[in-house]
């Protein structure tokens, strides 16, 4: 997850999906020239990282959701996996993305079905081998065994996450913890189950940390492009601090539209297709 970024899927904001804010449980009603303004210039900055920006645009027009490409699918080495989000409004969106993936010759590895779930926030490639999954109020036992089928030979290690605020509020793996380098990660760790903090101290990761002003701003969302090259959302100063001491050159972004009303950031805006 931390290799250079060649090539990702992004789901450009359809302006028709805006009207259904609230049934998604946007925080308030965003701006439909605003959010095609800053995505677009959220892609230049992936384009500019030297990523070549795939536009998937199958479906999602009823679904402001859409535009947080990374929950609806897994990319693995043997090809992508379609998911099974928990929040039921983005339940058709994997099969959406499926034709994406197609149009993109990114083969299919297979798919997880309902009544299992599991969301692409909730799981991190720790290495090539291991995968990090967050057991969850979008993520289930059934969903986490259902990786385990789909993705022989590869270490599927789960960890409950906290209850927080509730089912009614998205809390994924991610959002404490996202990977800057092979040894590097940057976390919230007031939010983190034990045995994962001890599983990347053991593996030798140092951990940034996300002060507790900057963790519902979505601090710990941060996207890497490249081995220690991360972009995150503006506005984090501490965090941005705290990850260049660690030897990190962060790039940010206008996210007021796109990111802080949906409640996704930079890594949920995106869907990684090839690393080097």
């Amino acid at each position: 997850m931390t290799g250079r970024l060649e090539r990702v899927l992004v789901r450009p904001p359809a302006p028709e999906a805006w009207v259904a804010w609230r049934a998604y449980s946007w925080r308030s009603e965003p701006d439909p020239v605003g959010l095609a303004e800053e995505h677009e210039r959220f892609c230049q900055l992936l384009a500019d990282a030297g990523a070549e920006v795939v536009l998937g645009r199958t479906g999602g027009a009823a679904n402001p959701d859409a535009i947080y490409a990374y929950d609806p699918a897994l990319v693995s080495d043997s090809g992508a996996v379609l998911l099974m989000p928990g929040k039921e409004g983005r339940r058709r969106e994997p099969e959406d993305m499926g034709v994406d993936f197609m149009e993109a010759g990114v083969p299919l590895a297979g798919q997880v079905r309902f009544p299992a779930t599991v969301e692409g926030g909730d799981t991190v490639w720790l290495d090539q081998q291991t995968l990090l999954v967050g057991r969850g109020y979008r993520t289930n036992a059934a969903g986490i065994e259902a990786l385990e089928d789909l993705l022989p030979g590869v270490d599927v290690i789960a960890f409950d996450l906290p209850h927080y605020h509730g089912a009614g509020e998205v809390l994924h793996l991610m959002s404490f913890l996202s990977p800057l380098d092979v040894d590097l990660a940057v976390v919230y760790l007031p939010l983190m189950p034990v045995r994962l903090v001890e599983l990347l101290r053991g593996r030798g990761v140092e951990l940034v940390e996300v002060p507790d002003e900057e963790f519902e701003t979505m601090g710990p969302n941060v996207l890497a492009l490249g081995p220690r090259v991360a972009l995150a959302l503006e506005g984090n100063d501490e965090t941005r601090r705290r990850m260049e001491a660690a030897g990190v050159d962060v790039r940010v972004y206008k996210g007021d539209e796109i990111s802080r009303k949906g409640d996704g950031g930079p890594t949920c805006l995106t869907r990684p297709l090839l690393r080097s």
